[in-house]
């Protein structure tokens, strides 16, 4: 891309709306292991109702790659801008209606029902929302930079769970029967600002380059799913398998640890979420990084580098929690997803990019990326709060958990070929 003033407002747009999405989708995983499970899934068995909430936060996760099936569809044969207008308006919106929604004390089973119907709108925004942010960047990137721009939104990711700490940081310095009360709803309703502004940015930007490519050659295809089935399972697959060791052990370090480290350790609340805070803000300036990094050493040797080190931490990640002081939470969480985490996701997009042909891009990289996400991400927060409770409360089978997952990921990433890159302009994925 040529133009610097068009290369800057395509990753502002692609970077501001990944941000808003996933504070709108990371505001509801904090908030489960804090609030919901008092006041939307109420049991009288803390553990019970914990389950029950982070089940809530699972399963967008299984409704996300119906949402990418979707959008992906739109953003294939009608456009990616316009998908990202749509999948940005619909989180947003959801994301409003949960601060108002009343509790279980108020309107009794409706209200599970009703957040519950919420969520899995978020998860249908966020289902269409990853993949067009990326390939706004993608697409739009000179082949030189491109490990660069992909790792811009990317950068949404902890800029969305930092937005969501730290609002939640500030209402928990309430004092607790008022944030119990209403100091919770106020990030999900002031979200309404969030994306406004969003939405003003994105209308903006044009079509991506290989998009309007498509549309010039006749190439754009009638059904974008069933061509990707037809022409892409191996790439599919592969990208559900390398999602899994970036997904998973994030969700138990962003997620979990607030609810590991406030009931299995003497930590409080707001200590974790410092601990959090401090860890995204580290990850915020390592992710471009690592993502111009992988353009001049190769996506490839990045992911299973970063994913090796991973598993080597998993163990490690939980000794230093075991310390049980604030500091220990800071180092554990910094090192995990500051200095871990980071290169994984880094690469991840930019990678999957890489390995499907322009007309059924938006759909190959939205599959992979969302039933990985499903099988692996969701999925962590209850799958490691049930290990708990059937291991004694013991943190070693979550950390097994954890080196499974990076195994599944290095046995999916050794099927990608080097030598053969679907984009132009570059010989390594």
């Amino acid at each position: 891309m040529s133009n610097p003033s068009v290369s800057k407002r395509v990753l502002t747009a692609s970077l501001v709306g990944s941000a808003i999405e996933w504070f709108d989708f990371f505001l509801y995983g904090t908030v489960a292991a804090l609030v919901f499970n008092q006041l939307y899934f109420p049991t009288g068995d803390e553990s019970l109702s914990t389950m029950l909430a982070f089940a809530s936060f699972a399963l967008s996760f299984f409704v996300r790659p119906f949402g990418g099936i979707v959008f992906s569809h739109i953003g294939d044969k009608i456009g990616r801008k316009k998908t990202l207008v749509a999948t940005l308006a619909l989180m947003g919106g959801a994301t409003v209606l949960m601060g108002l929604l009343p509790t279980y004390q108020a309107i009794g089973i409706a209200a599970p029902i009703l957040m519950v119907m919420l969520r899995i709108i978020q998860g249908l925004g966020i289902g269409g929302e990853w993949g067009g942010s990326m390939l706004l960047a993608v697409e739009y990137a000179p082949p030189e930079k491109r490990g660069f721009f992909g790792s811009v939104p990317q950068m949404g990711i902890p800029i969305g769970l930092l937005l969501a700490t730290l609002a939640l940081t500030v209402m928990t310095m309430l004092p607790e029967e008022d944030f119990m009360a209403w100091g919770w709803r106020v990030p999900f309703i002031a979200s309404a600002f969030l994306v406004i502004f969003g939405l003003w940015i994105r209308k903006g930007i044009d079509e991506t380059p290989d998009f309007k490519k498509n549309k010039e050659e006749g190439t754009v295809v009638r059904v974008p799913l069933f061509e990707t089935f037809k022409t892409h399972k191996k790439e599919v697959l592969i990208a559900v398998g390398a999602k899994f060791a970036e997904t998973a052990p994030f969700y138990i370090m962003s997620t979990f640890v607030v609810y590991y480290a406030t009931t299995r350790l003497s930590l409080s609340t707001t200590q974790v979420l410092n601990a959090v805070t401090i860890a995204m803000v580290v990850t915020i300036f390592l992710i471009p990084f690592m993502g111009a990094l992988s353009d001049k050493i190769g996506r490839k040797r990045v992911y299973i580098g970063s994913t090796v080190l991973m598993m080597l931490y998993a163990f490690p990640y939980f000794w230093i929690l075991e310390q049980d002081t604030f500091l220990s939470v800071v180092v554990a969480t910094v090192i995990g997803l500051g200095i871990v985490w980071a290169p994984i996701t880094a690469v991840l997009g930019t990678m999957f990019s890489e390995i499907f042909k322009s007309n059924v891009r938006y759909t190959g990289v939205t599959l992979g990326y969302q039933i990985g996400a499903a099988l692996a991400g969701g999925t962590a927060p209850l799958i490691a709060t049930y290990l708990l409770t059937q291991f004694d409360q013991s943190y070693r089978s979550i950390a097994i958990y954890m080196i499974l997952t990076g195994v599944v990921s290095l046995i999916a990433i050794s099927f990608v070929n080097t030598s053969s890159n679907r984009m132009t302009g570059s010989n390594d994925n």
